[in-house]
């Protein structure tokens, strides 16, 4: 996050600004993209921009909107059904922010996840 003072002030306090960091999201396997600030979801970028990406519980959960990330960084703390090691190599799209511009592969799971 960057901060950044204001020249005038207000009520004896000075202002600042938040300023955000828009990212491109690429989906590799469909061929679509989208920017994400780093301060919204991933998946909300997609509800906003009318991009189909599979989700349920919106909180962490439940895995069905995890993508595997191919290239690029997110940070995601509440991704509560991937392990520490997991959260390096794919993102729960309802909990991940984009740190860099992002290569996804959407509807890839982790290892540990059995499929019926």
């Amino acid at each position: 996050m960057f901060l950044k003072e204001n020249e005038k002030s207000l009520i004896g306090r000075k202002n600042l600004t938040i300023t955000m960091v828009e990212y491109k999201v690429e989906y590799e396997d469909v061929g679509e993209s989208l920017e994400v600030s780093d301060k919204q979801t991933i998946l909300r970028g997609c509800l906003r921009d009318g991009i189909a990406q599979e989700y349920s519980c919106r909180v962490g959960m439940c895995l069905a909107c995890c993508a595997e990330i191919i290239q690029g960084s997110v940070v995601q703390p509440a991704a509560h059904a991937l392990t520490e090691e997991e959260r390096e190599k794919y993102a729960l799209t309802c909990m991940a922010r984009p740190q860099s511009e992002l290569v996804l592969r959407r509807g890839v799971y982790p290892p540990s996840v059995e499929l019926d």
